[in-house]
């Protein structure tokens, strides 16, 4: 378990949705799935992200609950035989979470920071395991026209959280057990699912970077360990004007800002050169 004096740690990412926006990460094949896998244990993951079903808010989810059960099963099994870190599975859906659970994961992680799915609290608590919390400001399933409830101000993002750990608190799911995720890249003024923050004060990528540079404000407001996920993410491109592809070394360099900030999980799809990275930097210990 991460805590806040525990070293960084670094989370690889494996999805396995051909929908997902970086196709680096995409793994499909069982051969892929336990080589990508066993190449980020060797490379110094501590935890392996396995996401079926692709959050990102300019994406349309297309997706059944049955096929995200079935492609996060099968992932998680061969992940299991081919290495020996933790695993954590990627789902805003609770009997997605629930089949993970079943399957033996270490830990689970909701980008809708439990708010989505109204039964996902309750199966973190029954399943008594860690859960990685995201900042989300949409009410339930309501969509197309939700409320909305959410600036790109980080007092809003903290406002997000601390209402997650709310119901978390409610559910009984142990404080311990939990780490925040401030959602970078989660923020946006429109998109093609339910899984993202509708925000209209500011532009989507002004805010993720102020979130990063602004970091040390959730350590301060929070003792929960921080988790934060930048690599190759869109607000990079728009500044810098790079394609997916060409977003590893902007990626390094906003993973080290955030580790000096607070963070304790590192995700990533660049295992090997974010331990590098964090190493030299003397975050790794």
């Amino acid at each position: 378990m991460v805590g806040r004096n525990s070293p960084v740690r670094v989370m690889g990412i494996i999805n396995v949705s051909p929908e997902s926006f970086y196709k680096g990460s995409i793994k499909t094949t069982t051969r892929s799935i336990a080589q990508y896998a066993a190449t980020m244990e060797q490379a110094g993951a501590q935890l392996i992200d396995i996401g079926a079903m692709s959050t990102a808010p300019y994406l349309e989810n297309n997706i059944s609950v049955q096929e995200e059960i079935k492609r996060m099963k099968r992932a998680v099994k061969i992940v299991r035989n081919n290495c020996n870190v933790a695993i954590s599975a990627d789902t805003p859906r609770s009997a997605v979470a629930k089949e993970a659970v079943d399957l033996g994961v270490d830990c689970l992680n909701d980008v809708t920071g439990l708010k989505y799915d109204n039964n996902m609290a309750g199966i973190v608590a029954e399943s008594n395991l860690p859960v990685i919390i995201g900042a989300y400001g949409r009410i339930g399933r309501i969509y197309p026209q939700p409320k909305l409830i959410a600036t790109g101000k980080m007092s809003s993002t903290i406002r997000l959280l601390k209402e997650s750990l709310a119901i978390a608190k409610k559910m009984g799911i142990k404080k311990g057990k939990i780490i925040i995720d401030p959602s970078v890249g989660f923020f946006r003024a429109k998109g093609k699912n339910p899984f993202f923050t509708i925000i209209r004060d500011m532009p989507w990528y002004i805010r993720d970077i102020e979130i990063i540079s602004r970091l040390r404000e959730l350590a301060t407001n929070f003792t929960n360990p921080i988790c934060i996920s930048v690599s190759r993410k869109s607000f990079i491109g728009k500044l810098l004007d790079l394609k997916t592809e060409k977003r590893l070394i902007p990626s390094l360099v906003f993973e080290i800002i955030s580790a000096l900030n607070g963070a304790k999980i590192i995700r990533t799809h660049n295992v090997k050169e974010t331990v590098h990275a964090l190493t030299i930097c003397g975050l790794m210990h």
